[in-house]
C-alpha cells in the first residue's frame, strides 16, 4: 500500500479564486494579484512534487510537475486541469495540484454531479496504489485508514469550494439589495419632494393670487373713479400687470402640480414669452428706457434662446428699479455674427447666437428709493440659465457708477 508524500489534510490553497478574500486578507492590486494567484498554487505543486519524488527526473517526478503546470489554466478549463492532476496524485503522490484543482472545479459553479464523479476519482487516485497489483486486499485496518483519509481529503477542498461559492452569492445579492434600497429611497424621495410640491402650489395659489386679485381689484376701482387721465392709466398699468402676475402664477403652479412629469410636460407648462414681449415689458417698467432691438427675422430660430433674454431684460431692469432708481437705462438686443468682437457693433458673417445687453447709469439722488425685497439670487440664476443653454452672462459695475449686464446665447439650441 503506497504511503503519499507531502502535506496531508491542507484544505486552503492559496492562488485560487476567492482565497484571500475568503480568510480575510486584503486583497493584492490588479495585475500583482492575479500573477499571484495563478504563480502561487503552481510553485506550491513544485515544491510538493520535489519533495515526495526528489530531485532525480523520472516517471513520478514528471507526471507531478506536469500536474503542478496544468494549474495555469484551472480558471478557463477547471474540469481538463483536474483530470490531468489525476496521474500526479496516483503515480508521483503529490496533493497540492489535485486538491486545488478540485476546489477550483467546486468554486467555478460546476454541478453536483460532476463534482461528485470527481471526488470519486479523486478518492481512487489516492486510495489504489501504484501499480495496482501493490493493493493488499487483506489489510482491511490499514485500507479502511486510507479510504477515510482519501475520503477526506476529496471533501475538504469542494467544501470550501462551495463555501467561497456561497459567499460570493450571498455578496452579489447583498449588492443587488442594497440597490434596490437605494433605488427604493430614491422614489420615496421624489414623492415627498412631490408631495411638497404640491403644498407649496396650494400655497402660492392661497397668498399670492389672493393679494394680486385685491391689487387687481383696487387698481380697477381706482381706474373708473379717478378724474385725472394720469392716474387711470397708471391704474390700467397696476392692473394689467396683476392680471400677467396671476397668468405667469398659475403657469408655476401647474409646473409644481406636474410631480413626477416629464420635461416635455413642464415645458408646455411654462410661460412662453419671447422678444416681441419685450417693448410691453420695457413700457411697463416706469423707467427711462433707450431700447435697440437688432436681430433679423429668423436670426435667433429659438425658443429657449428667446426666453432667456427676455428673463435676462427683465431681471436687470427689476434690479435698477431696487438699486437704481431715476437712472437711464440701455436695452440693446443683437444678433451675434461670426468674426465679431465682444463689444463691437455689426460684423460680417451670418448670425450665430444672440447678445443682450442692459446698460443703467448712475442713480438720481433724488428719486426715492422703493422698499423692494430682494434674495440675491436675481444674477445668479440668470448665469446658471445662459450656462444651461450654452452661453455667458457677465454683469458688474461701470466707471461712470452705473451697472452692466451683458449675457450671449448661441442660436440654434432649446
Amino acid at each position: 500500500m503506497k504511503r503519499p508524500g507531502g502535506f496531508r489534510g491542507f484544505s486552503g490553497f492559496p492562488g485560487s479564486p476567492g482565497f484571500f478574500g475568503s480568510l480575510g486578507f486584503p486583497d493584492f492590486p490588479g495585475g500583482v494579484r492575479r500573477g499571484v494567484s495563478l504563480a502561487v498554487p503552481v510553485l506550491l505543486s513544485m515544491v510538493d512534487a520535489f519533495l515526495v519524488n526528489g530531485l532525480d527526473m523520472g516517471l513520478e517526478l514528471g507526471v507531478s510537475l506536469v500536474a503542478a503546470a496544468a494549474l495555469l489554466l484551472r480558471r478557463r478549463l477547471p474540469l481538463t486541469v483536474f483530470l490531468f492532476t489525476l496521474p500526479g496524485l496516483y503515480i508521483g503522490y503529490i496533493w497540492f495540484a489535485p486538491m486545488i484543482a478540485l476546489y477550483t472545479l467546486a468554486v467555478v459553479r460546476a454541478g453536483r454531479f460532476r463534482l461528485g464523479v470527481c471526488a470519486v476519482l479523486l478518492i481512487a487516485a489516492h486510495f489504489l496504489p501504484y501499480p495496482v497489483s501493490d493493493l493488499d486486499p487483506g489489510a482491511d485496518r490499514e485500507n479502511i485508514q486510507v479510504l477515510i483519509d482519501a475520503t477526506v481529503t476529496s471533501a475538504a477542498p469542494i467544501a470550501l469550494g462551495l463555501l467561497v461559492r456561497t459567499r460570493r452569492e450571498l455578496a452579489e445579492r447583498i449588492a443587488d439589495l442594497t440597490h434596490s434600497l437605494r433605488r427604493e429611497d430614491r422614489l420615496i424621495a421624489e414623492r415627498v419632494l412631490a408631495t411638497e410640491r404640491a403644498r407649496l402650489a396650494r400655497e402660492m395659489h392661497d397668498v399670492v393670487a389672493h393679494q394680486v386679485s385685491l391689487i387687481s381689484l383696487q387698481a380697477g376701482a381706482v381706474q373708473v373713479s379717478a378724474g385725472e387721465e394720469a392716474v387711470r392709466e397708471s391704474a390700467r398699468t397696476i392692473r394689467e400687470l396683476s392680471v400677467r402676475t396671476l397668468e405667469e402664477l398659475r403657469h408655476m403652479v401647474g409646473i409644481l402640480r406636474a410631480a413626477g412629469g416629464g420635461a416635455a410636460d413642464a415645458r408646455e407648462l411654462a410661460p412662453q414669452p419671447d422678444l416681441a414681449e419685450l417693448p410691453r415689458l420695457i413700457k411697463m417698467s416706469a423707467l427711462d428706457v433707450d431700447y435697440e432691438h437688432e436681430v433679423p427675422d429668423g436670426a435667433c430660430g429659438a425658443k429657449a434662446v428667446e426666453r432667456a433674454a427676455f428673463r435676462t431684460v427683465q431681471e436687470a431692469l427689476t434690479n435698477v428699479r431696487k438699486h437704481a432708481p431715476g437712472a437711464r437705462v440701455r436695452v440693446r438686443v443683437a444678433a451675434v455674427r461670426d468674426g465679431q468682437a465682444a463689444d463691437g457693433d455689426g460684423g460680417p458673417g451670418a448670425p450665430r447666437g444672440l447678445r443682450v445687453e442692459v446698460r443703467n447709469g448712475p442713480p438720481d439722488a433724488s428719486a426715492p428709493a422703493p422698499a423692494l425685497p430682494g434674495g440675491g439670487h436675481g444674477l445668479v440664476g440668470l448665469r446658471e440659465r445662459a450656462q444651461s443653454l450654452g452661453g455667458l452672462l457677465e454683469a458688474g459695475h461701470t466707471p461712470d457708477g452705473g451697472f452692466l449686464v451683458r449675457a450671449e446665447f448661441p442660436g440654434g439650441v432649446g
